[in-house]
C-alpha cells in the first residue's frame, strides 16, 4: 500500500532570525491570478497620486546679490561649486552644500555679460560691459593678498558672451564678431564673422570640440569650424535666437532658445527643418541647458517660469515657478543630474530638484525596491486616461494660464483661416507647411 506524504523544505518558509521578513510563497502563473491587472492598476493610480502629493521641487534660495543675476557657470570638477555674475559687475562663488557664498569679487563696471570655468577648474573667465576679458583664480587669495585677476585683456568692443574649449587652453568670445583666443596671448588667434550684427552667445561643442555655434541678433544661428577658421553654415529663423546649447551625448544635436516663445532642436547636418519644436512657454525663452544624460533640457523664460523638456517631446514634462520669482535670465543643470539652478531678475538664485517628487538622502533597500516597482507600474499604465490626467496636471500662475488659453485660441484661428483659404483656392495653390518648417526662413552654406 502506497501512502502520499506532504513534504516541505523548512528553508523555503522558515525565517533564519526573528528580524527577517516572513517569506510568502507565490505562484507566478497568470492563469491563477485573474485579478492581477486590476490590482496593479489601483497600485499605479495610488503611486501617481502620491507622486503629485510629494512633488515639492523647490529646495532653497541663494541670497546675496544686489542686482539681477545675469549669468552662471558650473565648476567642471566640483559638484558643490557654482559661479554667478550680476548686473552690477559682481561675481559670487557659492558652496551648494552649505548654501552659502564663499567669495565675492567686484569683477567689472556694468553688467557681467558672460562667464565660464577653465576645463581643469583652476580658474575662470568673465566678460563685462567695460570691454574687458578677465581671468581669475578659483581659489580665494591668501590672507593679506589683494583680489586681482591673473590676466586682463582690453578689447575694442563690448563682449556679450564667452565659452572655454573643453580640452585645450583656448576660449571664444562674442560681441561684434566671434574671437578665438589663446590663453597666453592678448590678441585673438582668429576672428570669425558672417554678417554685420552683434552676436549674443557662443558655445563650444562638448564632443566635437573644434565646432562652435553662435546666435546673432539678425536672427541667425551660425556654425563655425575652428580648424578651418571659417563659418560652416547658418540657418535664419523668423525671430531672434537668444542662446543655444549642445547636447552632451549627441555631437550633432543642439537646442536653440528663441524669442517666439519656442525652442528648436536641430541636427546640424540637416538644418532645413528642426528635429523638434518645443512649444510651452508664453514669452521669450532666454536660456537653455542640457542635463548630463542628454535626454532632457531645462529652459528659462521671460514668463517667470522654468520648464523641463524631454528632447524628443514637443511639450514640457515639468514647470517650476514661485510667487516671488521674476523674469528668469539664466539656468543651469548640475553635473550629477539631480538639481537645477536658475538666476532671475530679483537677485536670487534658486535651487530645484530635477525630479520634483524624488526623495533626497539615503534610501533603504526596501524603499528603493518599492520606488522601482511603482515606477514600472506608472510606465505600464501611463496611457490610461485617469492616470495620464493626474500625472500631467500642473497648477500655473493665473497670468501664464490666461496666456496659454489666448494662444490656443489664436492658433486655432490661424489654422481655421488656412483651411478656409485652401478650400476656396485652386487645388495645390496653398501648400501644406509643417509646423517644423514654418519658422525657418533660409539655410545658407
Amino acid at each position: 500500500m502506497r501512502v502520499k506524504v506532504l513534504s516541505r523544505n523548512p528553508d523555503d518558509y522558515v525565517r533564519e532570525t526573528k528580524l527577517d521578513l516572513q517569506r510568502v510563497p507565490r505562484n507566478y502563473d497568470p492563469a491563477l491570478h485573474p485579478f492581477e491587472v486590476p490590482r496593479e492598476y489601483t497600485r499605479a493610480l495610488n503611486a501617481t497620486k502620491l507622486e503629485r502629493v510629494f512633488a515639492k521641487p523647490f529646495l532653497s534660495s541663494l541670497d546675496g546679490h544686489r542686482d539681477g543675476v545675469n549669468c552662471m557657470a558650473k565648476h567642471p570638477k566640483s559638484l558643490s561649486t557654482v559661479l554667478s555674475g550680476a548686473c552690477d559687475g559682481e561675481v559670487k562663488i557659492w558652496n551648494l552644500t552649505r548654501r552659502q557664498c564663499v567669495r565675492t569679487i567686484q569683477a567689472h563696471e556694468g553688467f557681467v555679460r558672460g562667464m565660464c570655468a577653465r576645463f581643469c577648474g583652476t580658474s575662470f573667465f568673465t566678460v563685462g560691459d567695460d570691454k574687458t576679458v578677465k581671468q581669475w583664480k578659483m581659489e580665494s587669495p591668501e590672507h593679506g593678498e589683494e583680489e586681482e585677476p591673473i590676466h586682463t585683456i582690453l578689447g575694442k568692443t563690448v563682449y556679450t558672451g564667452i565659452d572655454h574649449h573643453w580640452k585645450e587652453p583656448v576660449f571664444a568670445t562674442c560681441g561684434h564678431q566671434v574671437d578665438i583666443w589663446d590663453e597666453q596671448r592678448t590678441s585673438p588667434k582668429c576672428s570669425l564673422t558672417w554678417g554685420f550684427d552683434s552676436i549674443s552667445s557662443v558655445k563650444f561643442n562638448p564632443i566635437e570640440t573644434y565646432l562652435l555655434g553662435s546666435c546673432a541678433s539678425d536672427r541667425n544661428i551660425v556654425l563655425y569650424d575652428m580648424r578651418k577658421s571659417t563659418p560652416l553654415k547658418k540657418v535664419i529663423l523668423n525671430m531672434r535666437t537668444n542662446t543655444l546649447c549642445w547636447n552632451p551625448m549627441e555631437a550633432f544635436i543642439f537646442t536653440a532658445a528663441n524669442e517666439d516663445y519656442n525652442l528648436y532642436t536641430f541636427d546640424m547636418r540637416f538644418l532645413e527643418s528642426p528635429v523638434m519644436v518645443h512649444m510651452d512657454h508664453v514669452s521669450a525663452v532666454l536660456d537653455v541647458d542640457y542635463s548630463p544624460t542628454g535626454k532632457e533640457f531645462v529652459s528659462a523664460s521671460f514668463d517667470k517660469s522654468i520648464r523641463i523638456f524631454p528632447v524628443d517631446k514637443g511639450h514640457s514634462r515639468e514647470v517650476y515657478h514661485t510667487k516671488r520669482m521674476q523674469h528668469v535670465i539664466t539656468v543651469k543643470w548640475t553635473s550629477d543630474n539631480k538639481y537645477i539652478l536658475c538666476g532671475s531678475d530679483e537677485m536670487n538664485i534658486r535651487l530645484w530638484k530635477a525630479n520634483a517628487s524624488e526623495k533626497l538622502g539615503v534610501l533603504a533597500p526596501r524603499e528603493k525596491a518599492a520606488m522601482n516597482y511603482n515606477q514600472k507600474l506608472k510606465e505600464k499604465f501611463q496611457f490610461h486616461p485617469q492616470i495620464r490626467r493626474i500625472a500631467q496636471h500642473r497648477h500655473l500662475p493665473k497670468s501664464i494660464y490666461c496666456q496659454i488659453k489666448e494662444q490656443r485660441i489664436m492658433r486655432e484661428a490661424r489654422r481655421r483661416k488656412e483651411l478656409n483659404r485652401r478650400k476656396h483656392s485652386k487645388p495645390g495653390s496653398v501648400p501644406f507647411v509643417s509646423e517644423r518648417k514654418k519658422h525657418i526662413v533660409a539655410v545658407v552654406k
